[in-house]
């Protein structure tokens, strides 16, 4: 596996050794910074420590997008769960530690970037190779977006912080309307675009961000935008941008750089890392010290079930079921069903388990020695997810022709999995459906139905049918985006007003 995130966490515990409970990490001393930046591979070690913050961005995306959709039914146990809140749209979220989490971890993200950045700017002199260090600003940049994207998806607007600031500055920082938080994602992604290479070369630059993915990042940008408004100010502006997207999506397709890989199973083998599909991952390395390996594979399965099998407690706790939903959402013969979902198991004393769950990145013969050091990578774009995204611009008139662009890869993509009949149409609703059975767990589902439009009628639907134990609250447009977190509002009186609809 690249070692980028490894080097990085290294380089992070070092010197970005930052209080992740306030928004902006108050910057190590000019000294330091100065003292460190002091030869061109310094300033790798500094962008490789912002990739380290991607650590957690595979989780963050299975409990805040995957656990909030119609793919699990993850109530109450009888146990207090953090879980337990996201899925049954609670309002007192702002507390939760998946939230404070996603807040904390990409502000420090952004933080490291600008460092970066701005070292770039004051000694990049000593870069003497310009091809190195335009490229490592776009690294940069394209992180920097990355994060604020992310950001932006999950809590509407948000401070814009571009540059380091002290503890003092920020805290006269306000959130900023999400239009101009998307000024800033775009112009860092062209920058990105227009500078990053298409490929590296070396085995060592494995993991790192090329034209190609902030292409794609870029792309699902605009069609984020695109979505609807819902009257609040989430991630939807109604901008109707659909045909930039497709212009992006299509590049990737016909520069031919990637391909579709034919049998499902393998898109995810812990032995084909790196496989033509992938066009950007989280990399992870087990083994190092301190520890970089994944901790997502293990996140939506119970603890109970992987102690039956002989081996250890790995931090799942109890079981996130699959939606009744999901599971008759599946054709006879869909065979990624049987790879992604556990149905049911006998437990440690002989105790049946009859509900589902995910086990679709668990390989059982490669579970490590400690459960947060997962030797798998995580992909967060997929040669299929560019193939369906652009079939969704072609539908919503960015462009493009539906019987090559929409319902040839579809078909495709079904075929794959084992299913011969092909669809002659294809509305919207129904290409949800089927990236909803193509990317079961893998964090997507929420953001599609945002993206979609179709979050207002789906959840709803699916919560009387679904909630037979009566514990999920009523959904309102309001939990499209979550909570600004608690110790955010509470660091300045007046600073944040916190999201409608959350106490």
């Amino acid at each position: 596996m690249n070692k980028i995130l490894s080097i990085g966490a290294v380089t992070a515990l070092l010197l970005f050794n930052a209080c992740e409970k306030e928004l902006n990490q108050v910057p190590f001393s000019q000294a330091t910074t100065e003292t460190f930046y002091a030869i061109p591979n310094d300033f790798i070690q500094g962008t490789n420590a912002i990739y380290s913050n991607l650590r957690t961005y595979p989780d963050r995306l299975l409990n805040l997008s995957e656990t909030r959709s119609d793919n699990l039914y993850a109530i109450s146990d009888g146990g207090v769960r953090d879980w337990e809140g996201i899925n049954d749209f609670y309002k007192n979220l702002s507390t939760n530690p998946y939230i404070e989490e996603a807040w904390a971890a990409n502000y420090n993200g952004i933080y490291k970037a600008n460092v970066l950045l701005g070292q770039i700017e004051k000694n990049g002199s000593i870069i003497t190779d310009e091809s190195l260090k335009k490229r490592l600003e776009a690294e940069a940049k394209f992180l920097r977006a990355f994060f604020y994207f992310d950001l932006v998806r999950i809590f509407g607007k948000v401070p814009i912080i571009d540059k380091v600031v002290t503890a003092n500055e920020a805290l006269a920082i306000p959130r900023s309307a999400v239009a101009d938080v998307y000024k800033l994602i775009e112009s860092d992604l062209q920058f990105a675009v227009d500078n990053l290479p298409p490929v590296y070369t070396t085995a060592a630059d494995r993991g790192r961000a090329t034209s190609y993915a902030a292409r794609g990042i870029l792309a699902l940008v605009y069609m984020t935008k695109s979505g609807p408004t819902y009257d609040i100010e989430g991630p939807g502006l109604a901008s109707n941008e659909w045909g930039k997207a497709y212009t992006l999506l299509n590049k990737i397709v016909v520069d031919n750089k990637y391909a579709f890989v034919s049998n499902y199973a393998d898109i995810f083998s812990y032995s084909n890392e790196n496989n033509p599909e992938v066009i950007f991952d989280v990399q992870y390395n087990t083994g190092s010290n301190p520890v970089t390996g994944a901790t997502f594979p293990w996140l939506l399965a119970p603890d109970n079930w992987f102690t039956s099998l002989g081996k250890p407690v790995q931090g799942g706790l109890t079981i996130r079921p699959i939606s009744n939903s999901l599971l008759s959402a599946y054709p006879a013969n869909d065979t990624r069903k049987a790879f992604s979902i556990q149905n049911g198991y006998t437990g440690t004393g002989g105790v049946v388990e009859t509900r589902s769950f995910f086990k679709k990145y668990i390989d059982l013969t490669k579970v490590p020695s400690s459960r947060v050091d997962w030797p798998i990578n995580y992909i967060v774009l997929r040669y299929t997810d560019v193939l369906m995204l652009r079939a969704e611009c072609v539908l919503n008139g960015g462009g493009g022709d539906v019987a090559t662009e929409v319902i040839a890869p579809i078909n495709q993509i079904r075929a794959r999995a084992g299913l011969t009949v092909p669809l002659v149409t294809l509305t919207i609703p129904q290409l949800m459906e089927q990236r909803r059975l193509e990317f079961a767990g893998e964090g997507l589902r929420w953001h599609d139905l945002v993206r979609s439009g179709l979050v207002t009628t789906v959840i709803p639907a699916w919560d009387a049918a679904d909630d037979i134990e009566n514990k999920m609250e009523p959904f309102t447009k309001d939990f499209v985006i979550y909570p600004i977190p608690y110790n955010q509002i509470n660091l300045k009186k007046d600073l944040y007003t916190q999201n409608n609809g959350y106490n």
